[in-house]
């Protein structure tokens, strides 16, 4: 099959297997004009801009102002529009900024009533609706092997150190989203619990640490149980997993061969920000995004967060991509598929 066959461009259909982030609290020519010439299939927003340690405005000040903004994005074109919100140290609807749901932390969470997850959830995806957000990423799968892990255990972000626990509060935090018509995420796939290193910051190996049978579990459960929402990636380096050593979301060993193959699974998978150290450390990055299309990875986020703040790169990477096409490097059918995934999950979401 070909993009031809889908009634769309190979152009489009790459611009839709891309997330990005940007500047700003309401949408300025500049980023409209960036969106209609890129065509995304969504944009991830924030609250905080790291680049500039706050300085500069991100996308959320207020309820109004979010509304208002996801309002103009929409206008647009129909976007996912994603944000983190977790809970505890991840959210990006906070209550200074006026939002009324306080969302405790997946560890606080993990050690109370399944009902009480549910309630929360089921409030935080009212809210994420109510605002315009159509795409939460959470909740985190993540097994709490290591608790001192920093970018996992350390915050708090681990329901449990029990995958079955993790599985039922994960699973009342699902079930709570999709009947709010908000898309849940289960991340990082296969698995950051026992990282003793922070991706973000750089090249991160859990091979002596990664406990295969524990971290793949709440995968394996929801994947058992017809679960087709997305997955998001983790960029830890698991030689267990993949021989070579590449990062997990480079790996076609995990990706595609364990991952769709071994484990069944046909939704979307979204990468966790390729603009992150594990990955730019290691690679260029628009020859990393190609290696992460070939590995099986459906969609591509560029957060815009890490590192100079560079919204030209959205550019660098679609036509990357599109070239890899040209040269024959990625199949067009290898892009089709990523499509169907992605327009899929489009019109279960009623986006």
């Amino acid at each position: 099959m070909t993009p031809d066959d889908l009634g769309t461009s190979i152009e489009e259909a790459v611009g839709q297997m891309l997330m990005i982030g940007f500047r700003g609290d309401v949408l300025d020519g500049d980023i409209a004009a960036i969106l209609r010439d890129i065509q995304p299939g969504g944009v991830v927003l924030f609250d905080y801009d790291l680049p500039s340690k706050g300085e500069v405005v991100r996308n959320i000040t207020s309820p109004q102002q979010l509304r208002a903004l996801t309002s103009a994005l929409q206008d647009i074109a129909p976007y996912f529009i994603a944000v983190d919100a977790e809970g505890g140290y991840v959210n990006r609807l906070k209550n200074k900024y006026g939002f009324t749901v306080s969302v405790p932390s997946a560890q606080a969470l993990g050690r109370k009533s399944l009902g009480r997850t549910k309630k929360v959830a089921d409030a935080l995806a009212r809210e994420l609706k109510d605002v315009g957000i159509n795409w939460n990423f959470a909740p985190v799968v993540d097994v709490n092997i290591d608790p001192k892990s920093p970018a996992i255990g350390a915050i708090e972000r681990s329901f449990s150190d029990v995958p079955r626990t993790v599985v039922a509060h994960a699973s009342a935090f699902v079930k709570a989203h999709r009947e709010r018509q908000v898309i849940p995420t289960l991340k990082h796939f296969p698995g950051h619990g026992s990282a003793a290193g922070d991706t973000h910051l750089g090249v991160t190996d859990v091979t002596e640490t990664y406990r295969h049978t524990k971290e793949l579990l709440p995968y394996q459960k929801f994947i058992q149980k017809g679960y087709e929402d997305p997955i998001i990636t983790a960029h830890i380096v698991n030689r267990k997993l993949d021989k070579s050593g590449r990062p997990a979301t480079l790996s076609h060993d995990i990706m595609t061969k364990l991952l769709r193959y071994e484990m069944g699974f046909d939704g979307v998978v979204i990468s966790d920000d390729m603009q992150m150290g594990a990955i730019v450390e290691a690679y260029g990055l628009t020859e990393a995004v190609v290696e992460a299309i070939k590995s099986g990875v459906d969609m591509i986020l560029l957060a815009n967060q890490i590192g100079k703040y560079n919204i030209g790169q959205v550019y660098d990477v679609k036509n990357a991509i599109v070239q890899a096409v040209a040269d024959g490097v990625v199949g067009e059918d290898r892009i089709c598929e990523s499509f169907n995934r992605i327009q899929r999950l489009k019109q279960r979401f009623g986006i």
